[in-house]
């Protein structure tokens, strides 16, 4: 049976001389693996390009309970990208995001508050003009909030640290070494406070904003397992340093 869905490429996988495994986040199924027959030949009306990194899809998929594998028997762009890929400074977030998503979300089944989410967040981020410097941050602290592990505070309490192990903004020091304390603690509550309209009003200089990727980083591998080491940290430290 075929139904219609939109989908978010997370990743592509070589399978053949002329075929590729699609890993596609849908709105209707979750994160599920598609096999594309042909799309690497000449003649084939669905291109490569169609499956780059956090490309917008809408889709005509098969589906089956406990398949682990089923086919897209229609591909079209849901939403075409126009500054992301004209700008190096958007791929290079786009390509960090990729990552995280695809190593921070593995559910198999229906999130439509997280597909919308992330689906209107990635079409902001490539429509608007100025103020994404800071995206990539509230991001990673939005998407948290999904993930179930959103840092915990209560608006106008005066904190001095924050518990990365326990997610817990606190007055005294924890017992244990996973936490913050002083200007990181205020810099990452103004950054919780903030929305992606206005993150590019936060106060931070570039060692700031690399102090708090490193914070979020460490945050994701405390509350994933097995969310590992991000390659593309380090693309994205140099070009936004």
């Amino acid at each position: 049976m075929f139904y219609t869905t939109r989908g978010i490429v997370f990743k592509q996988v070589k399978y053949s001389e002329s075929s590729i495994v699609a890993k596609i986040f849908t709105e209707e199924f979750g994160l599920q693996s598609y096999m594309v027959k042909g799309v690497r030949s000449r003649s084939s009306r669905n291109k490569p390009a169609l499956f780059q990194p956090l490309t917008l899809l809408e889709l005509v998929v098969s589906h089956k309970e406990n398949k682990t594998m089923n086919h897209l028997k229609e591909i079209r762009v849901a939403y075409a990208y126009q500054s992301i890929p004209l700008e190096m400074e958007k791929r290079s977030v786009l390509f960090f995001l990729n990552e995280l998503l695809y190593r921070s979300i593995r559910e198999e089944t229906p999130n439509k508050p997280l597909f919308d989410w992330l689906f209107n967040s990635l079409t902001w981020f490539d429509m608007n003009t100025t103020g994404t410097l800071n995206f990539h941050l509230v991001f990673m602290l939005q998407l948290s909030r999904f993930l179930g592990f959103y840092p915990r505070w209560n608006p106008g309490q005066q904190y001095g640290f924050f518990d990365l192990q326990e997610g817990v903004f606190t007055v005294s020091a924890p017992g244990h070494p996973q936490f913050l304390s002083g200007e990181s603690v205020d810099k990452l509550e103004q950054l919780q406070q903030c929305n992606f309209e206005d993150s590019g009003k936060l106060p931070l200089n570039n060692s700031n904003r690399r102090q708090l990727l490193e914070v979020l980083h460490t945050y994701y591998r405390l509350h994933l397992p097995g969310f590992g080491e991000m390659k593309s940290m380090e693309v994205l430290r140099t070009v936004l340093a």
